[in-house]
């Protein structure tokens, strides 16, 4: 059987998993890809014989999401939407989410740290640069061959966002001053949200999108503060809905002023 060379920086998919997910190559050695997932927040390895070497994705256009509920005349208001602080794992999502925050108009800082170095620096951070979002985010993944779903030495990097969401909320406290959202692919939702996360991945512990969290932030820095931001409707508006994020209901986060 003939493969065609694919080579570091290609993009593929894997035909043992129905071509379903599209990789970079970030990696070969001894005769061992090790892959990224373009979109999707996934690390995994193959042989070249399940490779098929495809193009890269399409980036969404921002028109495609929804930006706002807004319902008032804009022409004799004035809109502060809420800052949002990106801390990432990795850069190339961080990047793609710090895109997408300036086409939709939302100030964002964002930072690149290991997973298991946030909670060090997310008290001081937070303090520096005061937002009104935090998301807490990387890579993580469930390892069912450790089989227990509910123990955290099950998940890749659920312990250490845990350990930066509770250093946020040492910082603040209320879920209405401060929104964390927090997790990555297949990352424990519900000891997230225990341990202070506004919203969090992964309910039924499915990969999630590089700009689910994004998504969910802009949503919430666009909704007036007088607003209840529709929990179901911001779920639908990520890759796998309900069952990659979930989260409580609460308010949006904009200032909306008079006269512009």
């Amino acid at each position: 059987m003939i493969c065609l060379e694919i080579n570091k920086g290609d993009f593929v998919t894997r035909k043992s998993y129905n071509n379903d997910t599209i990789f970079k190559v970030v990696n070969v050695k001894d005769g061992i890809y090790y892959l990224k997932g373009a979109e999707v927040r996934l690390y995994a390895d193959s042989l070249l014989q399940d490779l098929v070497k495809c193009e890269a994705p399409r980036e969404e256009p921002l028109e495609n999401f929804e930006r706002s509920t807004i319902d008032i005349e804009k022409d004799d208001y004035f809109y502060l939407p809420a800052k949002v602080l990106h801390c990432d794992g990795d850069s190339e999502y961080l990047d793609k989410c710090l895109k997408f925050y300036k086409q939709a108009g939302i100030l964002a800082i964002g930072k690149k740290i290991k997973e298991e170095d946030m909670y060090e620096q997310v008290g001081m951070l937070l303090k520096e640069y005061k937002p009104d979002i935090l998301i807490i985010t990387g890579h993580d993944a469930y390892y069912k061959k450790k089989g227990d779903i509910n123990s955290l030495d099950s998940y890749k990097n659920t312990k250490n966002f845990i350990k930066a969401i509770k250093a946020a909320r040492n910082y603040e406290k209320s879920h209405e001053k401060l929104v964390i959202i927090a997790g990555a692919c297949q990352s424990n939702y519900e000891e997230l949200i225990k341990a202070g996360a506004n919203y969090a991945s992964s309910p039924k512990r499915v990969n999630i999108h590089a700009l689910d969290p994004a998504i969910i932030a802009v949503t919430i820095a666009l909704t007036e503060r007088n607003k209840e931001v529709n929990l179901k409707e911001t779920l639908e508006k990520t890759k796998y809905g309900k069952d990659g994020m979930g989260g409580i209901i609460g308010n949006g986060l904009m200032y909306v002023g008079y006269p512009r």
